[in-house]
């Protein structure tokens, strides 16, 4: 491949995974509470919903956008009622939640099919966008893609040098030692949801605001799956989850490409070349085991009388 095609590709592989992106890093501030969250998929296609609809009806992309990350912290904030309320099975709790926001988005989705919203264009930044290689590559962008350079760095500097950040995973570690110092468990593990579910909704409206600009049904087509293989792939950090998420993103860019160019290979073995890798990916990562960062306490319910 020569160096014309590869900058394109590298370029869509950003593209591509930055709804990927998000999502993983919402899982990984679910997950450090301690609460494990399939409800990835059912998130994030109600996020991709709320934002185009919001999008369609105002004409204003950040405010769907905006709206489509509180829709997604109140979905999953069902998900935080089931597990730290109730005492459910988080696994049952989340895959439930990821039938349901699939429901609810084919559902109040079919009559938009087709339909167009406003969405956020590509912003080239001014000198950067002019570099060689890099500026195709990294600054040829819409504002989306930008915030993502900025949200590993800050979810990093919040988990590991502020007073909730710390608390966060605490509780995700030990939560025993976490209430004997005066943390409320189900306190930092709300914010772990509500936040990481807002992180989940905001991948779910890049889809509709700016990487197809239209709606239609099963939008997020398994993206949130991937996401939650990429937090074992990432060891819950955020800097690798952006190498895994850029990763896959390219793998689905390589597929699209190669089912444009009239590639002789059947467009069902592409079309599951990202599932695929995500097999891998997670046979991987069990391998390093036990030095992976998966918080000590992650899936195990608190007390009641927390």
């Amino acid at each position: 491949m020569t160096l014309e095609m590869i900058i394109p590709l590298l370029a869509a592989a950003i593209v591509a995974g930055t709804p990927i992106l998000y999502a993983t890093l919402g899982e990984i501030l679910t997950e450090k509470s301690g609460v494990l969250n399939l409800g990835v998929e059912g998130i994030m296609i109600v996020g991709s919903l709320t934002g185009f609809l919001v999008a369609y009806s105002s004409g204003s992309p950040w405010l769907a956008f905006a709206a489509a990350g509180l829709a997604g912290g109140i979905t999953a904030s069902l998900h935080g009622l089931v597990c730290l309320i109730f005492q459910g099975n988080q696994v049952v709790s989340g895959l439930a939640l990821t039938i349901l926001g699939t429901g609810f988005a084919n559902y109040f989705g079919t009559s938009y099919v087709g339909l167009s919203a406003p969405g956020f264009q590509p912003y080239p930044i001014p000198w950067l966008a002019d570099l060689p290689i890099l500026g195709p590559i990294l600054f040829q962008h819409d504002p989306l893609v930008y915030l993502t350079y900025l949200i590993p760095p800050c979810m990093w500097l919040f988990l590991n040098n502020s007073r909730y950040g710390l608390g966060i995973r605490a509780v995700g570690e030990y939560p025993e030692a976490a209430t004997a110092a005066g943390l409320s468990v189900a306190v930092h593990r709300w914010w772990g949801i509500m936040g990481g579910g807002f992180l989940m909704g905001l991948g779910g409206a890049y889809l509709s605001l700016a990487y197809t600009h239209l709606w239609t049904n099963n939008l997020t087509a398994g993206r949130g799956w991937i996401a939650v293989a990429l937090v074992i792939f990432a060891f819950w950090r955020p800097g690798r989850a952006v190498f895994g998420a850029y990763l896959f993103g390219g793998i689905m860019a390589l597929q699209m490409r190669l089912q444009a160019s009239g590639t002789q290979l059947p467009s069902s073995l592409l079309l599951m070349l990202p599932y695929g890798l995500t097999v891998v990916v997670l046979v991987l990562s069990s391998l390093g085991r036990g030095r992976t960062g998966e918080p000590a306490a992650l899936g195990v319910n608190i007390e009641p009388a927390d």
